[in-house]
């Protein structure tokens, strides 16, 4: 889509407001909106924005930025009443210089899917699963959330209010240019799971920013809280968002696939598979970011956290899904440790910088954990074994990242510093914070 695509398209749609979007390094929404007589000049200019109060970007003394629009990006968002009628225009983040910002999450990820085509004539595709939670508005959500629903895992019925919020959340995102695979109830009550269609890693990454602000608006509109919180319940199954991986050539050809490999792996694959598994706790700070998301990454919830890879087996950090038949693009690795928490511009990127370091270095796969529940062995056994864990906590795992040049060069020095100065700062005010547990075991006893 050009810019004349675009005026012909918000004209078409009625269209009063458009919202220029980017993200922080937290993957927190920005957003600058203006009348629909604004779009022309900010289609062909852009838009000066001043970035120093933005999380991870400039300093006071350098604070103006300039936002270029991707008309690709182009959206109507069909929960805003027709009268005032919005759309979104996704944009790329640049210097006043004409430099790209190098603390652009997107920016860093569309330069890096570019040398990557460049360079190898590859294109990694990606296919998310957000996982989300619906909770009551009962004013005392910081308390204890209270589930929507009491469903459980492929629930249904005709007269569940949650299948019908699902199902107006799968139609606006159909809207929205999501290509909605499945929508269906997760494990936990009030949990849910919509699913689209695998894509580039920068198309995925703005459909699962999409996905997550539009059904949080949505969910709003029923008197709802939609959470991507990794564990906001105690006891129950958090929220992930298993990645779904391959890599294509330009002409189409899945390059993960080997129809005579036992598991119909490339190559390619298995050192992929290296080196993701090799880099897993480093990575893991970038896919697992929160302090909450340590909550979920612990044995015994179907989260994985044993450093390993299988077919069959869900307590591995990276499982092979059954190819269908006679299907070559069907084969991928599903790396199951990230959580919707996470900014997909940056996890996508230490992603595919994980992986690609395997297939340079040429690093040898380990034995598939098959017929292993790793769950059910002692540590001693465990380790015996070779099989490593992921970090138990947020600091464990910025400790492991930042000894990773890999992953630091892959978001630039500009992200990683940002990223680590947000992180370190969550970390430490969890650190001194009085929790409820404590009063509640402490208080009394002490």
């Amino acid at each position: 889509m050009n810019n004349e695509d675009v005026l012909k398209r918000i004209k078409q749609d009625g269209i009063k407001f458009i919202s220029f979007q980017f993200t922080d390094v937290n993957g927190v929404v920005k957003s600058v909106d203006g009348p629909v007589n604004q779009v022309e000049r900010a289609l062909n200019d852009g838009i000066w924005f001043d970035g120093s109060s933005v999380e991870g970007f400039a300093r006071i003394q350098e604070s103006d930025m300039h936002l270029v629009l991707d008309p690709d990006t182009y959206a109507v968002l069909p929960w805003t009443p027709k009268e005032m009628r919005r759309a979104r225009v996704l944009c790329d983040i640049y210097l006043p210089n004409g430099d790209p910002f190098e603390g652009d999450p997107r920016g860093v990820l569309k330069r890096r899917l570019a040398q990557l085509q460049k360079d190898h004539n590859w294109i990694l595709n990606i296919g998310p699963e957000p996982e989300f939670f619906l909770f009551l508005q009962n004013g005392k959500e910081t308390i204890r959330p209270v589930p929507h629903d009491v469903g459980g895992y492929f629930d249904f019925s005709a007269n569940d209010e949650a299948v019908q919020v699902r199902t107006e959340l799968m139609d606006a995102l159909s809207e929205m240019g999501l290509e909605i695979e499945m929508g269906h109830h997760e494990v936990a009550l009030g949990q849910h799971e919509i699913d689209f269609h695998f894509a580039d890693a920068l198309k995925t990454a703005d459909n699962v920013l999409t996905l997550k602000y539009a059904v949080k608006a949505i969910a709003a509109q029923h008197g709802l809280i939609a959470s991507f919180m990794p564990k906001p319940v105690y006891g129950i199954n958090g929220s992930g968002m298993h990645c779904h991986q391959s890599i294509f050539n330009q002409q189409g050809q899945n390059l993960f696939y080997d129809k005579q490999d036992p598991y119909q792996l490339s190559e390619l694959a298995y050192q992929f598979i290296a080196g993701q598994l090799h880099h897993a706790k480093a990575l893991s700070a970038i896919v697992a970011p929160t302090v909450n998301s340590y909550k979920r990454l612990v044995p015994g919830y179907e989260a994985p956290v044993y450093i390993g890879w299988a077919q069959v087996n869900r307590s591995a950090l990276i499982r092979i899904p059954q190819p269908l038949s006679d299907k070559p693009n069907t084969v991928r690795l599903e790396l199951r440790c990230p959580d919707p928490s996470s900014n997909p511009y940056l996890a996508f990127n230490a992603m595919l910088a994980a992986g690609i370091d395997g297939i340079e270095q040429t690093l040898t796969c380990p034995k598939p954990l098959n017929q292993l529940n790793v769950y059910d062995l002692t540590d001693d056994v465990r380790l015996d074994l070779g099989i490593d864990m992921l970090p138990g906590s947020l600091f464990e795992a910025l400790n492991a990242f930042e000894s990773n040049h890999v992953l630091k060069n892959a978001l630039g020095k500009n992200l990683t510093e940002a990223f680590l100065k947000a992180r370190r700062t969550e970390w430490e005010a969890f650190r001194i914070d009085v929790t409820d547990w404590e009063l509640n075991r402490y208080l009394t006893t002490a």
